[in-house]
């Protein structure tokens, strides 16, 4: 009689709690797969758009710097010196191609001097507020209208340019979307707002060939946009112009303390040169 002795080499007979084990490990593995594949493609995807807006914010930055020549330590551009005893003679503004240039180099003046502007106007109750204390004092500034609220109060368009005060362009709507479709939209902005400055001062020889960009000429979502839209208003012989201080008045300050403390906190680290935008 033979007996088999040798039980090592025999198989573990299959249960169904070792399919069931069998299948939760294929299907761990599966999943574990997948996830590191997700994780490959997620990190492939990052880098390349890391790539691209550094790729992006350099061109930008070079696009600036060819632009202005020099770097300056503040973004913002401030507003040319006007003649203001011609602007008192009502004048018409006349075309400057060196006008860009002049802006910039006005950060290398020893003349100690502040720029007084006021955006977003003219406003019903404010702006003749605004005139009265300008004209008490004799202080000339430069007024950034819309031209939306100038076809509303074209007679306070026309004092501020009466009382020898400079009248450039801040677009027509202010609505962001709508500016910043195109730089063509953004001329046409530019080009609604003349027309409206034109009609309230019955003089259609007016241009102001000065503008400023809502929200500024840089940064932002619509970057590339303001980039074109510049090179496109330089065709056309329209210089712009930012600011360098504010007194906050835009986000809700009202004292005299509060609109104080934000005008020097706004002006630190600059020892010539002011732009204060109201």
């Amino acid at each position: 009689m033979l007996y088999d002795i040798d039980n090592e080499n025999e198989e573990e007979p299959i249960t169904e709690e070792m399919i069931i084990r069998t299948r939760v490990r294929k299907k761990a593995i599966i999943c574990g797969v997948i996830i590191l594949c997700c994780v490959i493609v997620m990190t492939i995807s990052i880098i390349v758009s890391v790539k691209s807006k550094n790729k992006a914010n350099a061109d930008l930055a070079n696009n600036n710097q060819t632009e202005n020549q020099i770097i300056h330590e503040k973004k913002h551009m401030q507003i040319a010196k006007h003649d203001f005893e011609q602007i008192k003679t009502k004048f018409v503004p006349k075309a400057n191609p060196n006008a860009q240039e002049q802006i910039t180099n006005i950060y290398y003046s020893e003349e100690k001097i502040a720029y007084l502007t006021f955006d977003d106007g003219p406003s019903k109750n404010i702006t003749p507020q605004i005139l009265d204390i300008l004209k008490q004092e004799n202080v000339p500034a430069t007024f950034f209208v819309l031209g939306s609220r100038v076809e509303l109060y074209s007679d306070l368009l026309k004092r501020e340019y009466d009382e020898g005060h400079y009248i450039a362009n801040h677009g027509y709507s202010h609505k962001y979307s709508q500016i910043y479709e195109s730089k063509d939209t953004v001329f046409e902005e530019y080009v609604k707002c003349e027309n409206a400055i034109r009609n309230a001062l019955n003089n259609q020889e007016y241009n102001s060939y000065l503008f400023r960009f809502p929200g500024g000429s840089s940064g932002g979502r619509y970057a590339g946009i303001k980039a074109e839209a510049k090179e496109l208003l330089r065709n056309y012989g329209i210089n712009y112009t930012n600011w360098n201080c504010l007194t906050g008045d835009a986000e809700g300050k009202t004292t005299p303390e509060a609109l104080m403390g934000c005008l020097q906190e706004t002006m630190q680290g600059d020892r010539k040169y002011y732009c204060v935008n109201a």
